[in-house]
């Protein structure tokens, strides 16, 4: 079976393609779209030979908050028809992908060992943001196991600055 990734791109790239300047505003439907097509139960009545994907198109619809317009109707539909509710998630994630990149903006997770105030943050996030060349989205994480310090991670590119990244490289000198 083809991997998951490789199903989703051209979904993804058709919807951005089909949005155009306006992708952004898909990106609340698409990532409630996901969350639903997540839920076992849901996939394990999708799977159901007996459901019709009007079936599944109406449980769906339904159970939106948003209502849908009718390029997501008609995404919806095709999705169900090509049997790729599993695939949504991923799909999601690289439509995501796909606008952020059209904005020049990476989403990043910062992770720190104590809560970061509000007006540190903002001095934390324009250094970041010069420091990776774009605008960055970000959430805070603590992750107390740190120490101190913090750790960023902004799509495959890690900045480690936490004192447990430090106490790793100091065993690792030592051990040599």
């Amino acid at each position: 079976m083809a991997e998951v990734a490789t199903i989703a791109r051209p979904y993804a790239q058709a919807l951005y393609a089909s949005y155009g300047a306006d992708a952004q505003s898909a990106l609340a439907w698409l990532d409630e779209f996901a969350l639903i097509a997540s839920q076992p139960a849901l996939l394990a009545f999708a799977q159901n030979p007996h459901a019709t994907a009007e079936q599944i198109f109406d449980v769906i619809a339904t159970t939106m908050r948003s209502t849908l317009e009718d390029r997501a109707r008609n995404f919806l539909r095709i999705v169900i028809a090509n049997h790729r509710l599993p695939c949504l998630a991923d799909v999601a994630s690289q439509f995501r992908t796909l606008v952020h990149d059209g904005l020049a903006v990476s989403e990043a997770t910062v992770y720190s060992a104590f809560p970061i105030e509000a007006e540190r943050l903002q001095a934390l996030g324009a250094l970041l943001e010069h420091r990776f060349a774009r605008k960055l989205l970000w959430t805070v994480q603590v992750q107390p196991e740190l120490i101190g310090g913090i750790r960023v991670v902004v799509g495959d590119e890690v900045l480690d600055v936490s004192v447990r990244a430090r106490l790793d490289q100091m065993r690792a000198a030592l051990m040599a």
